[in-house]
């Protein structure tokens, strides 16, 4: 939420008065709100944290965030006693107790490692852990796969009926094209923390990866106890035949011996600096003596005071006057920055889900149709032509209409298994063509990754996730 919000608490002020007196007289009120100031050295990335039920995919996110600093002391303390005595251990337990408080499924939390600001998703491992996993990865910029190494439990994850494999494709599938498995539970091994283990699950999972698409020298696999700690912060001594994992990229090398390690080895997303500006509205304020205030993130690109800049739908062009990040006027913003931005002569209303770009390069337009990857997740019937959902694509939140179903495919293998079906329905993979029912910009999957990708919502739930791959443009 935009600083800009403060002008309520302001207005006696705001007649008559410049941008920057409103700035300062909205600072003892920002000064007081409780937002993170970002270390401009550090990126933001997302993981979603996959696996089996009963792997130790909780234990392991609940460890990263407890020791990442991702729970405040206030709630460590409030249920530090409860988590020692579950059975679970502490970790999940803890993870599991804010989830079922925040009364969510698929949730989020924070923590900081050297180099990046990581958001976790991590989804419940019960009957609905695929379709929340989705919903999840989506979003995500690496997935951290989590197996067990315990004698039996990986075969059966890893069979043919297991979830680790229809896990991989999918995530795959919906363009998470970086992975780190995290082998657990090396502490109940047989021998204790056998490296024979690891190195008979990491063939295993590296001849599938390849499979799939990834390719297994991009991949770190870490052994690691998520209950107990070994190789998560710290190299663990109970592992002496344990050297590092590495990663051979086009680009560089990157070793190292931890999980924590590997998340820093991460590639942040490509919010190329060089592309076109792309940045959805989130707000638009209209403040007395100042004008109109859009807010928003940078996805890629550069805005500056001075560019003329082109929002869609409406095809409205304009100069910005000024640029605000963090209360302060700053003269660029760049892609991850959530920026404010003052623009002259908007006589047309500007929404939240328009996009900003550059009048001069690549602007954005509205889309008359697009072509959709999409897995359907929950949905009570078949869903056919002539199905009107809403669809969340970055900012916008618009209904679309299904037009027509152009293939069915098999979401764990990706091949064909129907063209233009009459209908699909959970558990199926389809492409369809959706228009617009009200003006709309959103672009290809493969050349504005944030704009490129959606969920459908209906009946107060998520019904299915897409990728845009074609648009067509009024």
């Amino acid at each position: 939420m935009s600083i800009f919000n403060a002008h309520y608490h302001a207005k006696r002020c705001l007649h008559h008065v410049t941008w920057d007196i409103f700035l300062l007289c909205c600072s003892s009120y920002c000064v007081n709100r409780n937002r993170k100031i970002m270390d401009k050295r550090k990126s933001e990335i997302s993981i979603v944290v996959i696996g089996n039920v009963g792997s130790g995919k909780s234990t392991t996110a609940g460890h990263l965030i407890y020791k990442g600093g991702g729970f405040d002391r206030q709630t460590i303390e409030r249920y530090e006693k409860e988590a020692a005595e579950s059975v679970k251990g502490t970790y999940a337990w803890l993870l599991d107790k804010i989830r079922a408080e925040r009364g969510i499924t698929t949730d989020t939390f924070e923590f900081e490692s050297k180099k990046h600001f990581v958001t976790i998703i991590d989804a419940p491992g019960y009957k609905d852990f695929i379709k929340n996993m989705i919903t999840g990865a989506y979003q995500a910029d690496c997935a951290v796969l989590v197996v067990a190494a315990l004698t039996g439990e990986f075969e059966e994850s890893f069979s043919k009926n297991g979830q680790i494999r229809e896990q991989i494709r999918l995530v795959h599938t919906l363009g998470v094209k970086q992975m780190i498995v995290a082998i657990t539970k090396m502490d109940v091994t047989e021998p204790l923390y056998s490296e024979g283990r690891y190195q008979e699950i990491k063939r295993e999972l590296s001849s599938y990866l390849k499979e799939i698409g990834y390719v297994p020298q991009e991949v770190a696999f870490v052994p690691i106890s998520g209950l107990l700690g070994d190789n998560m912060l710290e190299p663990s001594a109970n592992m002496t035949w344990w050297k590092n994992w590495s990663i051979e990229r086009k680009k560089e090398l990157a070793t190292g011996q931890t999980l924590f390690e590997a998340i820093d080895a991460i590639l942040p997303p490509e919010r190329l600096v060089t592309k076109p500006l792309r940045l959805p509205l989130q707000d638009v304020h209209k403040i007395a003596g100042i004008g109109t205030v859009p807010e928003g993130r940078v996805e890629t690109g550069i805005i500056k005071p001075g560019m003329v800049v082109t929002f869609a739908p409406q095809n409205l062009t304009t100069e910005v006057k000024s640029l605000e990040m963090h209360r302060q006027q700053v003269p660029e913003a760049l892609p991850g920055d959530t920026v404010q931005f003052n623009v002259k002569n908007v006589s047309e209303e500007l929404n939240r889900g328009d996009v900003a770009g550059d009048s001069t390069n690549d602007p954005p337009k509205e889309v008359e149709s697009f072509i959709a990857q999409l897995i359907i997740l929950d949905h009570p019937g078949t869903i056919k032509a002539g199905y009107s959902p809403v669809i969340d694509c970055h900012t916008a939140h618009i209904a679309c209409k299904f037009v027509e179903l152009l293939d069915k495919y098999d979401r764990g293998t990706g091949k064909s298994i129907e063209k233009k079906p009459e209908s699909v329905k959970a558990g199926d993979g389809c492409i369809a063509k959706l228009v617009p029912l009200k003006p709309m910009c959103v672009e290809r999957f493969s050349e504005y990754p944030p704009l490129g990708r959606f969920s459908v919502q209906d009946m107060g739930q998520t019904v299915a996730v897409g990728l845009i791959k074609d648009v067509v443009k009024k």
